[in-house]
């Protein structure tokens, strides 16, 4: 009887070594896939700043004065209010997805944290005078959100990356696995 209880102790805790370690296993899958969407998220995000449409709205507003008003940006072509429109829900997206945690911030302010706040300075007035129109002062809230939280968390004298990471250098310059 000994022997066959010792067997049996045995075989419970292998039995709780095999649930602790199947937990540890669970959390690292959920770790792993966190980090999957993230990185996943981010190329999408990546992949619609390098489309035709976004790059050509982003051109067309990078070009216009800071403060513009909503008349004059309506006064010229329906190109420059469309180029607003685009580039407004983009980043309205872009905040709701930061907000969430989809996309991580420090990716967002690498990717797009500069261009961000230029555009909202450019596009802020234009942005409040929707909110009127419409009435609702919920207007590309995110957007404006988005702007605020990249320049609150832009460290002073931040230096551009090519200045900031100069002497940085690839882990190994081989593929091999």
């Amino acid at each position: 009887m000994t022997q066959l209880t010792m067997l049996a102790n045995v075989a419970e805790i292998l039995g709780v070594l095999i649930v602790i370690g199947g937990v540890f296993f669970a959390m690292l899958q959920m770790r792993q896939i966190r980090q999957q969407r993230r990185e996943l998220a981010a190329i999408e995000l990546f992949r619609f700043f390098a489309s035709p449409k976004f790059t050509e709205a982003y051109r067309t507003i990078l070009h216009l004065p800071d403060g513009m008003s909503a008349e004059d940006i309506r006064m010229n072509e329906a190109k420059i209010e469309n180029a607003a429109m685009l580039i407004s829900t983009t980043m309205e997206n872009i905040g709701v997805m930061t907000f969430q945690r989809i996309v991580p911030f420090l990716v967002v302010s690498n990717l797009v944290g500069t261009s961000v706040i230029i555009l909202w300075r450019k596009l802020e007035d234009w942005v409040i005078a929707l909110r009127v129109e419409i009435d609702s002062p919920n207007g590309f809230e995110w957007f404006q959100w988005l702007a605020a939280r990249l320049e609150q968390y832009q460290p002073a004298g931040t230096k551009p990356a090519y200045e900031a990471f100069e002497t940085w250098a690839p882990i190994r310059l081989t593929q091999d696995s």
